[in-house]
């Protein structure tokens, strides 16, 4: 039976992680420090998400996809993708920088790495301190400016910086070079793939005292020398009541919802399921062409629903003031 899927998220300690995101969260093991990332929704092979609420309660993405096919995806995204879920959402807390990093396109990843690229967007979430990111170059770059940079540790002054602020939106297309900054919190949506080559880690050591691996070859292979590319960065913001659309790719569809009363969304037209993020407050959500008990769920901030795509008729309820991100896929 298809009903709104919801998920207990795999939380993930990494050592530039922070305190802020696992609030949202009362099951956080006792031995993280921190926790860096909260993937809400996922069919990445070794850590998929399983189902929370209603009758396939400890499902997991996989498992629904195998049995509900099309049904629960839609026709086009089903023949393109197959028992394969297209998208990863996550939420992330950088509380120290990341990495400046580059992932590849579908085409690299496909014959190197058995994975889908990584295309992704962030918006981001309200942050302590001067939240920023790096996002591109500055110049047009080559081979040895960039062995150059990463020897004497200026390749982040050849990048370009953004200082961010709640609502922002960044567009990073596979093959862009980027890094999230200190104080940044986003959620992000993303091609499914946990591809990522570093090309400098400021020197870090991981948990287990050596540095962190870097992957220069891959990534020289597979990034846009160019400082004009399709990348973008750019305010959004809400609309009351309405919808604004955050980014339309093609690989994903995100808009923002920003409801302080009931409101239907109609997804007859679309062939496609629909997955709601929330980034503020509380709601319910309520699939009225739902023949289930299990047709009512909750999300809260840090939570994820899935509405399969045989299901059009949805009441979104808030409680308070309450956003959603929406995602779809468009072929």
């Amino acid at each position: 039976m298809l009903y709104p899927f919801k998920f207990r998220a795999q939380l993930f300690h990494k050592i530039w992680g922070g305190h802020s995101i696992e609030k949202w969260y009362d099951y956080v093991p006792a031995d993280y420090e921190n926790v860096g990332e909260a993937w809400v929704m996922s069919d990445v092979e070794k850590y998929p998400t399983e189902v929370s609420n209603g009758a396939h309660t400890g499902d997991s993405l996989q498992d629904l996809l195998e049995v509900y096919m099309d049904e629960l995806v839609g026709e086009k995204v089903y023949d393109v993708f197959g028992n394969h879920f297209p998208l990863l959402l996550k939420f992330i807390d950088a509380t120290d920088d990341l990495s400046i990093q580059v992932h590849p396109d579908d085409d690299y990843a496909l014959e190197n790495e058995k994975s889908l690229g990584k295309t992704e967007m962030w918006y981001v979430l309200p942050s302590k301190g001067d939240a920023a990111i790096y996002l591109g170059w500055n110049q047009q770059m080559n081979v040895s400016l960039i062995h150059a940079a990463i020897a004497d540790g200026s390749l982040a002054e050849y990048l370009r910086e953004y200082k961010v602020h709640e609502g922002d939106v960044a567009y990073i297309p596979a093959g862009t070079v980027h890094a999230m900054r200190r104080n940044t919190i986003v959620a992000e949506i993303q091609e499914n793939s946990d591809i990522t080559y570093r090309l400098y880690d400021y020197n870090r050591v991981g948990n287990d005292g050596k540095k962190r691996p870097l992957k220069l070859d891959k990534a020289l292979q597979v990034m846009d020398f160019n400082p004009d590319n399709e990348a973008s960065y750019a305010p959004t913001m809400p609309r009351i009541d309405g919808v604004v659309n955050l980014k339309k790719t093609p690989y994903f569809t995100a808009n923002l919802l920003s409801p302080t009363r009931p409101v239907q969304r109609d997804y007859a037209p679309l062939d496609s399921f629909v997955a709601y993020m929330c980034v503020e407050g509380q709601c319910e959500v309520t699939a009225l062409d739902c023949e289930t008990e299990d047709k009512n769920v909750s999300i809260k901030m840090g939570e994820a629903v899935l509405i399969p795509a045989t299901l059009n008729d949805i009441l979104i309820t808030p409680n308070g003031s309450c956003k959603l991100i929406e995602v779809y896929v468009e072929l």
